[in-house]
């Protein structure tokens, strides 16, 4: 019941009610990174969501226009403070997890849940086996149990281990959980890159 309904009852409730405050922020958002280099606003990267559909995930720019797609060896995605890559307003973004707040239209649309396992991009496939598959029996989150755990730091086998452990264990009061522990998290700047 949770799980099918009432989740998405509470995503679609819960992004509505935060459009306003989405939308105030992104006037000045929008002119920063306009200013900064006069690309574009936002940056959609195809990826995997629920029984692996693919969708365009929604984020504010934090890179170089046309930025090479850098993997660590793991295939995890390359992300560093040093990385040159990234813009000066994009390095802002990063820190403060702004840059993930257009995500709230993927929400809004049924791609994406408020919590669940991050969604996944294109690459990694091949590799997948039936217990990695088994996070995409949910929908794909704005944060997640691994976010609000290790962030950006953990090894794609911790991901991929905190993302089943999750798909496994949906529950109103484990998503509370995660929605605060993520909120410490970003208030505390913990665990932005990987390098």
């Amino acid at each position: 019941m949770y799980k099918k309904i009432i989740k998405r009852i509470m995503d679609i409730t819960i992004s509505i009610v935060a459009l306003p405050f989405f939308l105030l922020v992104s006037i000045p958002i929008a002119i920063a990174i306009k200013l900064d280099d006069g690309g574009s606003v936002f940056y959609i990267s195809e990826r995997y969501g629920i029984h692996m559909k693919k969708f365009g995930m929604i984020k504010f720019r934090t890179m170089k226009m046309n930025a090479p797609d850098i993997r660590n060896k793991d295939g995890s995605t390359f992300n560093s403070a040093t990385d040159r890559r990234l813009t000066k307003i994009g390095g802002v973004l990063r820190k403060t997890s702004l840059d993930e707040l257009p995500q709230l239209i993927n929400v809004l649309i049924g791609d994406m849940s408020l919590i669940g396992p991050r969604p996944s991009p294109m690459g990694n496939e091949a590799t997948y086996t039936k217990y990695i598959k088994k996070k995409f029996e949910v929908k794909p989150g704005v944060t997640g149990y691994n976010q609000a755990l290790l962030r950006n730091t953990a090894t794609l086998e911790e991901r991929y281990s905190n993302d089943v452990y999750y798909s496994e264990h949906v529950t109103f009061l484990f998503d509370i959980k995660i929605f605060f522990m993520t909120i410490k998290s970003v208030l505390r700047r913990q665990n932005i890159y990987n390098s």
